[in-house]
């Protein structure tokens, strides 16, 4: 069986997340962990040393002045540009933070530009408008989106007891404010208390299970911990809760891969290609190359996977989805096609089955464990097909997992 790595490089998705965060981030997972170079000087081994404590306000003069005096240095800079977007929280005002915003976005694509390539700093890159943008509300009560402030305030200084409070009184008026949930799991991981942290994750969980943040932070906690089939499990969820999401495939491949394991997804070589002329024709075109062993029944079953999407394209998307009035790919689609695929081979107790090439070998497997949308989903899907996908989710979340669990997880050869 062939497999391909987990990517989704036809999505694209922005996220929004606290800039104290950021930091968080950075701290928990290790996402911009660094090691000093053995010929460092001693301003630069203080200011990684500070950054590895957690001491950031102590660490971002030095990190300003190593910038200054070493524009090329990478990690220097995307250091420095996340400890300037963390101190967004500081200023009181809006001006002032959109300038850091736009002052921090500099730095990190600096960064970029000399090589820096995680997913934290790409999320981060698009998340933040190139100008800096406007302040994100956390709560539309004024009260709460102050609390939240000054729990990113006290947070950026350390003042973890300080900072759950104020998040503890931001859930006071908004009962149902995730930043303020989510924040305070991160605070009482700071305060050395792993499981009070676990339980306010779970609380922000139950706020909105559909935000892969409190899952994944989850995760990194319990890596820390050692429990690594609970992180794993946290790991799951953030991803077939927001698959398309950079940060949540990442932390998931993060997890295989120190655990010697890897995430890949099916590899099911689709040799049908479809051209729509002006008219309305459509041309189908099989590639031959793949159709090598048992080519009748092949060529016979790719060719209705053509012959389905065209039938779409003509006029069943329009009875499908009568509310909309533009085409376009559609999981019931994708289904349909490979469905059909699969009903074109020769049955299952035919001796000619187990000649099939691998890629239809695999489809036949899909479709007999009932996985077949959760793979269109999480390892083939484009803009049309992910608009379907948090529909199919609330419905068979235990399909994408039970997906992942079986054909995606697997140790490293």
């Amino acid at each position: 069986m062939s497999y391909k790595r987990l990517t989704n490089p036809r999505i694209g998705r922005g996220i929004h997340f606290s800039l104290s965060a950021l930091l968080f981030l950075t701290f928990v997972s290790g996402a911009l962990a660094v090691t000093p170079r053995q010929d460092d000087g001693s301003e630069r081994k203080r200011a990684f040393q500070l950054y590895r404590e957690a001491k950031y306000v102590e660490a971002l003069p030095i990190f300003e002045k190593l910038a200054s005096a070493n524009p090329w240095d990478r990690e220097v800079i995307e250091i420095y540009g996340f400890l300037i977007l963390g101190q967004v929280v500081e200023s009181k005002d809006a001006l002032t933070r959109k300038q850091a915003r736009q002052r921090g976005r500099e730095l990190l694509v600096r960064a970029q530009q000399m090589g820096a390539d995680d997913a934290l700093l790409k999320s981060t890159i698009e998340t933040i408008p190139a100008g800096g943008g406007d302040d994100v509300s956390f709560s539309v009560r004024k009260e709460a989106d102050d609390a939240v402030r000054d729990g990113e305030a006290a947070f950026i200084k350390r003042q973890y007891s300080k900072a759950i409070e104020s998040y503890q009184l931001a859930l006071l008026f908004d009962p149902k404010l995730y930043a303020a949930a989510l924040f305070t799991g991160d605070a009482y991981y700071q305060l050395g208390q792993s499981a009070q942290a676990g339980e306010w994750y779970a609380k922000a969980i139950e706020i909105d299970p559909n935000r892969e943040t409190a899952y994944r932070y989850w995760g990194d906690v319990l890596m820390k911990q050692g429990k690594k089939l609970d992180a794993r499990d946290k790991f799951i969820e953030a991803y077939i809760v927001e698959p398309y999401n950079r940060l949540s495939r990442d932390a998931f491949s993060n997890w295989a891969e120190r655990n010697n394991l890897t995430l890949s997804h099916p590899n099911i070589q689709i040799p049908t290609s479809m051209s729509h002329a002006d008219s309305g024709d459509t041309t189908i075109s099989i590639d031959p190359r793949i159709l090598n062993d048992n080519k009748d029944s092949a060529f016979a079953a790719w060719m209705m996977y053509g012959l389905v999407r065209a039938s779409w394209v003509k006029s069943d998307f329009s009875k499908e989805f009568p509310d909309e009035k533009v085409y376009r790919h559609s999981l019931k689609e994708e289904e349909a096609a490979l469905r059909a695929v699969v009903h074109a081979l020769p049955k299952k107790n035919d001796k000619n089955t187990k000649n099939l090439d691998p890629s239809l070998q695999t489809l036949l497997k899909l479709d007999q464990e009932g996985l077949l949308e959760a793979y269109i989903l999480l390892a083939i899907p484009d803009e049309g097909i992910a608009r379907d996908f948090a529909d199919y989710r609330r419905a068979n979340a235990d399909r994408l997992r039970r997906y992942v669990l079986e054909f995606v997880i697997a140790p490293k050869n």
